[in-house]
């Protein structure tokens, strides 16, 4: 095949749930963030791993990704979805048996007309200005959402990833007196929020990156795994260049092995001159810049030629190679392109 090969292990999800959920403590609920396709690994299966692990609440991006979650594990979970109820929503959520977490004012109108009695949430903005009700339009709000018993609420951390911010306390702080007197659960941590503690778990977590293998959560298993054939070899004389924009010359002989795989693929067009590649446990620079559908790599040094080489591995995390992209684990797994042969391991149990 000329395709990269991307293998996502369903075990080692699982067990990184299952860290979190003990993390989050006994009394409290885990949940699992499974938007954008699963983190780009394929939500139906991710979700399934998931559903038989005991995650009973999901929560997805956008409405339209609520078809696919049906699909894959029927009308019993509740799906959650952040960007609430939007225009056009309301036959998906209703049809879909959504769960939009509320926004806006706007929103929390539109969803009370065009779906009287339907479940819903509500955001609350505690600091980060991004989404949710800010302090003055819920004091507004409350008493009528009150009356409607919404089934959860929640903020969001803006630096659950730095645990000696003082805007982690603020935001709790905040959220805990916006909710103060309410009988519904709250939900404030995300992977990062897991980390910063009890005080931040309150009635259910949302893990999400966690959960595929990436930072913050330093402990969790690799999930994915990526191979990328190998189509060809040259020896490139000294004073050669090498790919586009000839921005890497060869300073002595030189065995380049030409790889399927590049920017249409999800591979950082930044990490060119930059990344390694693996050849079992030998790293293999990337020489030249990252094109469309192919990578240049010096294999000089490997005494065979290899049929593929590794670009996520036991030796490489998702947040290894995003610090060379000068960018962050989730865009890597989330960039990972359509054209790779998927294939999974475990998520039976």
């Amino acid at each position: 095949m000329g395709t990269g090969h991307l293998q996502i292990d369903l075990d080692a999800l699982v067990a990184n749930w299952k860290a979190l959920d003990a993390a989050s403590g006994a009394q409290v609920e885990t949940a699992a963030t499974v938007k954008a396709d699963g983190y780009g690994l394929g939500v139906g299966k991710v979700a399934r791993a998931l559903s038989r692990a005991g995650v009973n609440r999901f929560f997805i991006a956008v409405a339209e990704e609520g078809a696919a979650m049906r699909e894959a594990l029927g009308p019993s979970p509740e799906i959650f979805v952040y960007s609430g109820h939007m225009p056009g929503d309301s036959d998906m959520i209703g049809d879909l048996h959504l769960t939009p977490m509320l926004n806006s004012i706007e929103q929390l109108t539109r969803h009370f007309e065009a779906l009287p009695g339907h479940p819903f949430g509500v955001q609350l903005d505690s600091g980060m200005n991004r989404l949710g009700l800010e302090p003055a339009e819920w004091a507004a709000a409350r008493p009528i959402v009150e009356a409607q018993g919404p089934a959860l609420l929640q903020s969001h951390l803006a630096c659950a990833d730095e645990p000696d911010s003082e805007m982690n306390r603020a935001q709790l702080q905040q959220f805990i007196e916006m909710t103060e007197g309410m009988n519904t659960p709250r939900s404030i941590a995300a992977t990062g929020g897991i980390l910063l503690g009890p005080d931040y778990h309150l009635e259910m977590t949302r893990p999400g990156i966690g959960l595929y293998g990436g930072a913050p959560f330093d402990d969790a298993h690799p999930v994915a795994h990526l191979s990328l054939p190998v189509i060809q070899t040259r020896d490139v004389e000294p004073g050669e260049p090498v790919g586009y924009g000839c921005t890497w010359t060869a300073e002595e002989p030189t065995r380049v092995a030409t790889v399927s795989g590049g920017y249409a693929d999800g591979i950082i067009r930044a990490m060119g001159n930059k990344a390694v590649l693996f050849d079992g446990d030998v790293p293999c620079p990337l020489v030249g810049r990252v094109s469309m559908d192919l990578l240049t790599i010096d294999i000089t040094h490997l005494d065979h030629v290899p049929s593929h080489l590794d670009l996520l591995c036991e030796h490489q995390t998702v947040d290894d190679i995003a610090d060379v992209a000068g960018t962050i684990g989730y865009e890597i797994l989330t960039s990972l392109g359509a054209r790779y042969a998927r294939r999974y391991s475990g998520g039976q149990g």
